[in-house]
């Protein structure tokens, strides 16, 4: 049978290689292993795959009995390692029961610290350790975690009895209780779960842990989970491990502590040691953000103000033994590192090491620092950089000319900036976002319920927790910026206000974050456009070496197409010219051609549009000189450009000289069911061809104009939208190149061009060997051929595709991700019918999938000649051409 268990640690050798697959023991497990392998100190555990975790959710939630026995024989191997008994109230082994996918998730899975304790061993562990204090510490830390994590009880009563026991002595911190204090909360806390479960709170070690266990696998299915899963493209399918580790504790004393570390800057991606730790503290007290943490290095202390010692003045020893081991993970890994680690009564515990989430800054630094420090080369550099992490690049930041209205100053936990309206819960973001609004989510603390809200907002600011909290640690891998420990905000939930200081601020106010530098400012500060070089750069050059696909844009106005310049695009892979047409200058004059009556009327109105279009494209051809253009001729259905209001008709009507009433009657003719799949696209260029030859002439007019002027001629690409058969290519591409020698003879000049189609229908990819006869390019419109494929609706889709994504019908929307099982068919298909016919046809998609790694990958392996995105994606097109090559 399959293996269930691995052990790590306590001296054990680890041949298997399934030990070390985080497929199979998950991230945290393999890398425990990986630790203990190197000889670092861990402390000795064991690993349930992440197969267990599928099985048991699969059939209903019953533990098999291999799996108990395997269990039991990797708690022995705890035991012998540490020399103590599970369950002895003499000398109690305690264990650490946490998750560990194959992926980081951090927080949203559950854990479970100090398992064992119970009334009878909780005496042991005072004895052994001969501090009472730490014992009963432990043992309420125990009944508050497992009773929120296991049981299901609301852990704010548990935080509400702690709060009342410390202001009736007048405390402020958990650390000024003492033993008795502590017995006293274990008393209540018992009392709390006999209460609310109507029977006791469990004393039997084994029971405690198998709850434990199956709270951990049925994490993986709770709400937080599946959304943290969805917008991080995490499949279901994949499961998560569970770790049982022999406890080590910070919270010993003066001489312990507990702490989260990275081995360089994850915000900036400085080669610096980055984190924070506690005195005599458990883990989660760092990532909670009850306490407000103290600073790993003198140099963070010292550049943040603070007084508190460090981990570096206040325990050199073991703070010398960490800076050893991060120069140690780092060589083996290869990568940042994010560390956990106890030090209990002086000796240092590594709990977890993993590649650290970080910022787009930040990882563009450290990939290009790494290749010149030798630890990885350009290949495996341009690998590591996620493409959509980007995009917190791409945009702009705020203006440090500006005047900023400082309401207060907390951590810079997320770099970036935003502003929007202050929402005070999750729920209420992501109902303003899906508005349209800007939203800044504003907590005390967020927890990973908050998941959805965070998301939904453009900026997260946290009253409490430090540079490893929640909320930092999630906005870091959102690209949200972040300001948190904002001391000075407090939140009244009641009136739905907050007071900073002296200002009060109510919900909907807006206020902007420097995630940079941590300061949260009144209103909305104005922003500058980003300068993508240095690192960047760098990283672009690498990536440019090693595509094999070219990268265009989707842009029709010069502005678009410069910024799409400035980012790297070498050419246009669509010109929506229906985008030109509504200017208000010349709306009327699209207007009359379309509901004139005859072809004469329609040729005077097009006469009107003539110089506006050859403009259009004149500027476009100047920021493009010497790059292919693929234009698109009018492909919308005539209604969308119509007048609907009274007023609009009567206007039109003086401006033609007809009666509104006539036009209202030719507007009713024109009228269409289903336009979307009715008098669009090529259709209108066959039955209204002088349309299609006015566009024709502005372009090559446009064309030639420039290269006259310029000396660089662009590569006009006229592309036919919406074709379903070879005989529509075959007049329209007549009609333009009859229209191409008429403007080269009057030009005296002569410009080289192509002509070809968009493939955006199901019967244009079957038949795209005889459009190939035709056609001397193929682009995917894939937004069109997505709907056409699933009969699906883009625009009415987001009211049930949601729930398509979370059945696992689709892995991901196909609006956003191409559906390569079947649009991708399509698309291969085309392809390989067309170079058929056409052996040197050109191909490349220019739907929105043009700007999607995952899609660009597949274009890849279908061998298209180039992907066209938005001007604000086409570094990370570029990016992830790279890596789509490198794969192959």
């Amino acid at each position: 049978m399959m293996q269930t268990v691995y052990t790590f640690g306590g001296g054990v050798s680890h041949d298997d290689s399934r030990t070390r697959d985080k497929t199979i023991t998950g991230g945290k497990g393999a890398n425990l292993a990986e630790m203990a392998a190197i000889g670092l100190p861990v402390p000795p555990g064991f690993t349930i795959t992440t197969e267990e975790c599928l099985r048991y959710l699969r059939q209903g939630h019953d533990f098999s009995q291999q799996l108990r026995a395997d269990v039991a024989e990797a708690l022995r191997h705890i035991e012998q390692a540490v020399g103590k008994q599970f369950g002895d109230p003499a000398d109690p082994l305690l264990v650490s029961v946490r998750s560990g996918a194959r992926v980081s998730m951090p927080g949203m899975m559950d854990t479970v610290l100090n398992l064992g304790l119970n009334d009878e061993t909780v005496q042991g562990l005072a004895a052994t350790s001969g501090d009472d204090r730490f014992a009963w510490d432990s043992y309420r830390r125990f009944i508050q975690m497992y009773s929120d994590v296991v049981l299901g009880l609301d852990h704010g009563q548990f935080e509400e009895a702690l709060e009342v026991a410390k202001e009736d002595q007048g405390f402020y911190a958990d650390t000024e209780l003492s033993a008795s204090d502590w017995q006293a909360l274990v008393s209540q806390y018992k009392d709390i779960v006999a209460k609310e479960l109507g029977k006791p709170f469990p004393q039997d070690v084994q029971d405690q842990l198998w709850g434990a266990i199956a709270a951990v696998f049925s994490s993986w299915d709770s709400e937080r989970a599946k959304v943290y899963r969805r917008l991080n493209d995490i499949p279901a399918d994949w499961g998560t491990a569970v770790n049982v580790q022999a406890m080590v504790f910070g919270n010993m004393g003066d001489t312990s502590a507990t702490g989260v570390a990275f081995t360089r800057d994850p915000a900036t991606g400085e080669k610096a040691y980055y984190g924070e730790y506690l005195v005599n503290a458990q883990g989660e007290d760092v990532v909670a953000g009850i306490r407000t943490p103290q600073y790993l290095t003198r140099a963070a202390r010292e550049k943040a103000g603070a007084s508190a010692p460090s981990m570096e003045e206040a325990m050199p020893d073991a703070f010398g033994e960490l800076a050893r081991t991060f120069e140690l993970l780092e060589q083996h890994y290869t990568d940042m590192q994010d560390i956990e680690f106890t030090v209990e009564r002086g000796t240092l515990w590594m709990l977890q090491t993993r590649s650290g989430k970080r910022t787009a800054k930040a990882a563009l630094k450290l990939a290009v620092d790494m290749v010149g420090e030798g630890l990885i080369d350009e290949k495996t550099a341009i690998r590591r950089v996620d493409p959509m992490a980007l995009d917190q690049l791409l945009h702009p930041t705020l203006d440090p000319k500006a005047k900023r209205d400082v309401l207060a100053k907390g951590l810079p936990a997320s770099p970036g900036a935003a502003s929007g309206a202050i929402v005070l819960d999750a729920d209420t973001a992501e109902q303003r976002a899906s508005k349209g609004e800007a939203v800044i989510l504003v907590r005390v603390e967020t927890s990973p319920e908050d998941i959805h809200g965070m998301h939904a907002a453009k900026g997260i600011l946290t009253a409490r927790g430090g540079m490893t909290s929640h909320a930092a640690v999630v906005a870091r891998g959102m690209g949200r910026p972040c300001v948190s420990g904002a001391s000075s905000v407090s939140i009244d939930l009641k009136t739905r206000r907050l007071r900073i200081g002296s200002r009060e601020l109510a919900e909907g106010d807006v206020i902007t974050l420097d995630g940079s530098t941590g300061e949260v400012m009144a209103g909305e500060v104005p922003t500058l456009e980003p300068e993508l070089v240095g690192d960047f750069g760098t990283l672009m050059e690498w990536a440019d070496k090693h595509r094999r696909m070219k990268v265009r844009t989707n842009a029709e106005t010069p502005q678009d197409c410069r910024v799409a310049r400035q980012f790297g695009a070498e050419g246009i892979g669509l010109a929506r010219t229906e985008h030109m047409f509504f200017d208000a200058s010349r709306i009327s004059a699209v207007r009359e051609m379309i509901l004139s009556e005859n072809e004469a009327g329609r040729r005077q109105a097009l006469e009107k549009l003539l110089p506006e279009q050859r403009a259009d494209f004149t500027e476009i051809f100047e920021v493009m000189a010497g790059l292919p253009c693929t234009i698109r001729l009018l492909d919308p259905p005539l209604h969308e450009f119509l007048p609907h209001e009274d007023q609009e008709f009567a206007d039109l009507a003086a401006i033609v000289g007809q009666d509104a009433e006539q036009l209202k009657r030719r507007a009713a003719e024109l009228h269409e069911f289903n336009p979307m799949l009715g008098h669009r696209g090529c259709r209108l260029g066959i039955t209204y061809p002088e349309i299609y030859e006015m566009q024709a002439r502005a372009i090559f007019e446009a064309a030639c104009d420039v290269a006259q002027s310029s000396g660089e001629a662009p590569v006009p690409e006229v592309m036919i939208p919406l074709v379903a058969t070879r005989k529509e290519v075959a007049i329209l591409k007549t009609l333009i190149d009859r229209t191409a020698a008429t403007v080269f003879e009057e030009k005296g000049t002569t410009l080289r061009y192509l002509v070809g189609t968009m493939i955006e229908l199901p019967r244009a990819a079957l038949a795209a060997g005889e459009i190939a006869e035709e056609a001397e390019f193929f682009s995917f419109g894939t937004n069109d051929l997505t709907q056409t494929t699933l009969g699906v609706s883009r625009d009415d889709a987001g009211r049930f595709l949601s729930a398509y994504v979370e059945q696992g019908i689709y892995p991901r929307d196909p609006f956003v991700s191409l559906d390569i099982e079947g649009v991708g068919e399509l698309v291969k298909l085309a392809a390989s019918r067309g170079r058929e016919t056409r052996s040197a046809i050109k191909l490349g998609i220019c739907g929105e999938h043009g700007g999607d790694p995952a899609s660009i990958a597949f274009c890849e392996t279908v061998g298209l000649d180039y992907v066209s995105a938005s001007p604000y994606r086409v570094p990370i097109a570029r990016l992830a051409a790279a890596q789509a090559a490198l794969q192959e």
